[in-house]
């Protein structure tokens, strides 16, 4: 009979981190057994997982990944073999804010889980116990910025981190690296592109504008809105993931990209038309859906123009590439907060709302 693996999910409720859960589970149903620990932050939601929480081989733990003692009781409570770790504060704005909370929880956050995951797999001679793997996922910010007219972030990039959501990033890779080079941690770093799709929450560009848009609200766009990001649609990166744990060599980064380079005013601009075009002729809010919703607002802090991540290794040597195209991957999108209304209705409300007035008045 085939042994059931286990694999210990951080941040599990957020937006990637609950994709990838539902994309496992499908995938490989009772095989695996997955262990979802959130904290359950503003930005981390249980109803995202609700298809799968009376699975016998899903469990929930409500934790804090700075939190030594309960960390350490799920690797004494589960065999785990894979961690995958997601958990962070990962908002621009909101580290611009509030640098410390990002420093905390990225930094000692990762030094907590990578600690716990080496007392339970390191073996008395300095090797680890086989088959299991620490699978650290990064984003393209650490890079920096590129110019406007080409160029590409390469897994040997040098960092580059211009906020500090992305130092705090940076600073938690290199510790993976760090145990990869100083103990022989079996670890891989993933650093990817912009992410969209399900469950996103809506301080991020598209589903703020959907929901904006929705509501007949202005429609913040910073500076000129001619920043360019690389859009990956989140069933894709989980499919990465997924195969990086299978097959990428312990102490390798890899780049997920998603060859969909957009300016921001782009997203907006498509998401209006998008929305006139699959909003009933009847329903009340096509009249209120014009390009005019557009309010450009004083620009981010340190806000870099552009981001491109090449995939070129993680095809080369694992067979991974993007599947979904911007124009099927936005469609599908907004198509799913179509049917999630009251969804995005219920984390829009209380504390988001004072947060969304603070950051994007205008």
């Amino acid at each position: 009979m085939k042994q059931q693996k286990t694999y210990l999910v951080t941040g599990g409720a957020g937006f990637i981190g609950s994709n990838f859960i539902l994309y496992m589970l499908e995938k490989y149903g009772d095989d695996i057994r997955v262990v979802n620990v959130d904290a359950l932050t503003y930005a981390g939601n249980p109803e995202n997982l609700r298809d799968v929480e009376t699975k016998e081989n899903y469990r929930f733990i409500r934790a804090d990944i700075t939190d030594h003692a309960a960390i350490g009781a799920v690797f004494a409570e589960e065999s785990v073999d894979i961690v995958v770790h997601f958990a962070a504060e990962s908002h621009v704005d909101r580290s611009i804010a509030d640098p410390e909370v990002f420093v905390r929880t990225n930094v000692l956050g990762t030094a907590t889980m990578l600690n716990a995951a080496r007392a339970a797999w390191e073996k008395e001679d300095g090797t680890y116990l086989p088959g299991r793997k620490f699978l650290h996922v990064s984003t393209d910010e650490v890079y920096g910025s590129l110019p406007e007219d080409g160029g590409y972030f390469y897994e040997d990039t040098p960092y580059a981190p211009r906020s500090p959501y992305s130092a705090s990033k940076a600073s938690s890779d290199l510790l993976v690296k760090a145990y990869t080079e100083t103990y022989g941690f079996p670890a891989n770093i993933t650093n990817c592109s912009n992410n969209y799709g399900p469950y996103q929450f809506p301080e991020k560009l598209i589903p703020l504008m959907i929901h904006n848009a929705l509501e007949g609200k202005k429609l913040p766009v910073y500076g000129d809105g001619k920043n360019v990001r690389d859009w990956l649609y989140v069933v894709d990166h989980a499919k990465a993931i997924d195969m990086v744990i299978e097959k990428g060599v312990p102490g390798e980064t890899y780049n997920i990209g998603g060859h969909n380079e957009k300016q921001n005013i782009e997203i907006v601009k498509t998401i209006i038309d998008i929305l006139r075009e699959e909003l009933p002729e009847d329903d009340a809010r096509r009249a209120h859906l014009s390009y005019d919703l557009i309010t450009y607002v004083e620009d981010r802090k340190g806000h870099d123009r552009r981001y491109a991540i090449a995939p070129d290794k993680i095809k080369r040597e694992i067979g991974w590439e993007p599947e979904t195209m911007f124009a099927e991957g936005i469609r599908k999108t907004i198509r799913w907060y179509f049917e999630h209304e009251a969804w995005m209705d219920n984390v829009t409300s209380g504390a988001y709302q004072e947060y969304y007035e603070k950051m994007y008045s205008v």
